[in-house]
């Protein structure tokens, strides 16, 4: 469910497999724990991220408690990772980048034990987006573009459109569009990504009525398909904003 974008339905059930009696034997807390961890999942992806911080943080804090061996180790770095996508998504990026680090710095133990390329790519992923918000556009470029060709496909689109944002963050407008062009089809968790991209570009360029096209087609497809507290609503939004709010006459 989650797969297909079925952030809500995937949520509720993971909750209720979480809430549901265990049977005698093993960890009673392992299995809980991971199907509140698909949970939060869901709701970050959903755009709920602010509203299940304090869940996540309590799952990363109760796993130090928990004997799951190798799987319990590569599931809390998962969790780790949601925790950073969260706090770019809060501008707290400072924390974001020292989380994904040290996330980065703990799976170089776990490699020759067990397979973590993909949570690493998605450390990665959400490292560039952390130097991304701190107006480090060329870190943020130089760790997508070495990082593109081993992601896979979902990974890729969110290294793309990280790549996308440290162009437009430098002024590199053009490129930034031939990025854009370049995307592949997304899932609605990317709803509006593409467009939201493509309207900062040509708002830069001075291309405001193409720019302001772009903004309401993000603007429409977030609200369409994403939470009401996602932060890319918020963030088509202001962009709308800033170029309704010039004169039209400036073209």
């Amino acid at each position: 469910m989650h797969a297909a974008g079925e952030f809500e339905e995937a949520e509720a059930g993971a909750r209720a497999l979480a809430a549901a009696p265990r049977v005698r034997g093993g960890d009673p807390w392992l299995v809980p724990w991971l199907a509140m961890s698909s949970a939060c999942a869901a709701a970050i992806a959903h755009g709920r991220g602010a509203q299940v911080l304090p869940e996540l943080e309590a799952m990363i804090a109760a796993a130090a408690h928990m004997d799951g061996g190798l799987h319990l180790r590569g599931k809390l770095l998962e969790l780790r990772s949601d925790r950073v996508l969260v706090l770019v998504q809060q501008d707290r990026c400072a924390e974001a980048e020292a989380e994904a680090l040290d996330i980065l710095r703990a799976i170089t133990r776990l490699a020759y034990l067990t397979e973590v390329w993909q949570t690493e790519l998605e450390a990665l992923t959400y490292l560039a987006g952390a130097v991304n918000g701190q107006h480090r556009y060329e870190e943020a470029e130089a760790i997508a573009r070495g990082n593109l060709p081993r992601a896979d496909e979902p990974t890729a689109a969110v290294l793309q459109r990280v790549l996308v944002d440290s162009l437009n963050g430098q002024g590199r407008y053009e490129e930034a569009l031939a990025e854009v062009r370049r995307l592949a089809p997304v899932g609605r968790a990317g709803s509006g990504a593409a467009d939201l991209a493509t309207a900062t570009a040509l708002y830069g360029l001075g291309r405001r009525s193409e720019a302001e096209a772009a903004a309401r087609s993000a603007l429409a497809a977030c609200e369409q398909f994403l939470h009401p507290a996602h932060p890319r609503i918020q963030d088509a939004r202001t962009l709308l904003t800033r170029i309704t709010a010039e004169d039209p006459d400036s073209d």
